[in-house]
């Protein structure tokens, strides 16, 4: 039997290895059969990646900025949501529909990533210095 790492097979799927390891967990994805580093069974991948839609390949991005954490506020109204999103020290604050909000399930305590690709940069001087 084939088996991946997990990193391995996230990179197959085009997904975090975080997202691998809770589909491993709600068992989309069948857990590889040796002791030591969690691994993923091949054939279990192999018949993920041939069930997804042609319509929907894995999405690769080129943005490099991925700031893990945790939900911290979410402020809908008709249209928009703002969404803070808490990774270690840094505090990150994003405007999006209400409905992509919805999809992806978004309430404090949820466990997300902000992905920033931007191509404005704010420099500011410390004025303590």
């Amino acid at each position: 039997m084939t088996q991946l790492r997990v990193s391995e097979a996230a990179e197959l799927l085009g997904v975090s290895d975080d997202t691998v390891r809770r589909w491993l967990d709600a068992g989309r994805l069948l857990p590889g059969g040796e002791a030591g580093p969690r691994t993923v069974d091949g054939a279990s991948l192999a018949a993920l990646m041939s069930d997804q839609s042609p319509q929907s390949p894995p999405i690769r991005q080129s943005a490099r900025n991925r700031f893990s954490g945790i939900v911290t506020r979410v402020e809908r109204d008709g249209v928009m949501a703002l969404v803070e999103i808490q990774s270690g020290p840094h505090r990150v604050t994003s405007l999006m529909s209400r409905e992509s909000a919805d999809e992806l399930g978004l309430a404090p305590g949820v466990r997300a990533a902000a992905v920033i690709k931007s191509t404005n940069v704010v420099v500011e001087i410390d004025d303590h210095s």
